[in-house]
């Protein structure tokens, strides 16, 4: 599945464990946005690492789950396009 995660956190040092968890995920396409392509397995790991990292009270998280045909309507200005999976024939 194609997620969009966006996240708006104050504290530096969360912000910052939050980004480099996404890390493994996905690839950021803004400091607080990140594109990611994983299965279903994957995505309870991603939340769970979420979940672990922020502060419910303070922090807002917000994964936005992008069908295929939906996925191909995102139009970017500017910066690289991380949105299509790399195919490999052999």
């Amino acid at each position: 599945m194609f997620v969009v995660v966006a996240y708006d956190i104050s504290n530096d040092r969360r912000r910052t464990r939050l980004h480099q968890g996404l890390k493994g995920f996905g690839h950021p396409v803004q400091y607080s946005v990140f594109e990611c392509h994983v299965d279903a397995g994957q995505f309870k790991q991603l939340q769970a690492m979420v979940n672990r990292t922020i502060n419910r009270k303070a922090d807002l998280v917000r994964f936005y789950r992008l069908c295929e045909p939906c996925r191909g309507n995102i139009i970017a200005i500017n910066g690289r396009d991380t949105t299509l999976e790399q195919t490999i024939i052999v």
